[in-house]
């Protein structure tokens, strides 16, 4: 998506907002600001002097009409012409970093780990250089693929028996380029925390690693909002991330989830309560559900 497009799509407003007024006049000057002035990494004291606002009402401002922060959205931007340059362009990580207006490799750098968890040259190479140890382990769920980087949990899928290999085969397909390393050892911790229910607390939280496009982590950052035990519909989640009318591209992104069960795709159903698919079998779903409210050990 260009900058354009991923422009339009964020500044849609919130269905109970209507597009009219001052306000609105203001946060189509901070997104056209925004979207031509980008190499200049403006703060939000910078954008709030120029629109004459105080940074604090700016950014409750803009952030109740496009659903997300100025600076959000200028991490969107950025991003958007990074991997137009580090893709399409072909550009070296340096000369990209500073036709963004950015310090460096480094503050490049900072900005994807935050953003989508991974480097620019690792979204740039598909995975070249990456290293994912890999193994299979029981759960209460059938045999689980753990997948891991030095960062954290990167992958998490299910398997029926004599379906190891199309497991694998799924999983690696998403990050073609990666070097892939079946050690049991290192995910068995992994895999020790995410199906004990002791082991889930918010003082400790899990290290995750979530690599996929900027829509798709907004979704998966979404589902990650869903109380144990409960369950949301697609377009609950369509309106959360401020898109409220792109239920089938969040039900593809929900269902391109890369770590089942811990980033809890399960618990989005369809409107009218139905299960409907799951990547790795109904079923599955059913006793994933049932697990977390008590009906499973």
């Amino acid at each position: 998506m260009n900058a354009l497009a991923q422009m339009a799509a964020f500044a849609e407003p919130m269905t109970d907002v209507t597009p009219e007024g001052s306000d609105y006049d203001i946060v189509r000057q901070v997104i056209e600001m925004i979207t031509l002035d980008y190499r200049e990494q403006p703060s939000l004291e910078v954008i709030a002097a120029e629109m004459g606002q105080s940074p604090t009402q700016l950014q409750k401002l803009f952030t109740r009409w496009a659903g997300l922060s100025p600076k959000a959205f200028l991490q969107a931007v950025t991003l958007d012409h990074a991997k137009r340059l580090l893709g399409v362009e072909g550009l070296p990580l340096l000369e990209t970093s500073y036709e963004l207006g950015l310090s460096g490799p480094g503050r490049l750098h900072d900005l994807f780990v935050t953003h989508e968890a991974m480097s620019p040259g690792e979204w740039k190479g598909r995975g070249s250089g990456l290293v994912i140890r890999y193994g299979f382990h029981s759960s209460p769920f059938g045999l689980a693929l753990v997948m891991a980087t030095d960062r954290g949990l990167s992958g998490l899928a299910f398997a029926d028996p004599g379906e190891e290999q199309a497991a694998l085969d799924d999983m690696t397909r998403r990050w073609p380029n990666a070097d892939y390393v079946a050690d049991q050892a290192a995910t068995a911790p992994y895999a020790a925390r995410v199906f004990d229910r002791s082991e889930w607390s918010s003082e400790r939280p899990l290290k995750v690693v979530l690599i996929g496009t900027d829509f798709q982590m907004r979704v998966w950052q979404s589902l990650l909002k869903i109380p144990y035990g409960k369950a949301v519909t697609y377009s609950d989640v369509a309106c959360d991330i401020g898109q409220p009318s792109a239920n089938r591209a969040v039900g593809a992104a929900v269902g391109a989830n890369p770590i089942s069960f811990v980033v809890p795709c399960h618990r989005a159903v369809a409107k009218n309560g139905a299960l409907t698919g799951y990547h790795w079998g109904l079923t599955r779903k059913r006793a994933m559900l049932g697990w977390e409210t008590g009906g499973g050990d």
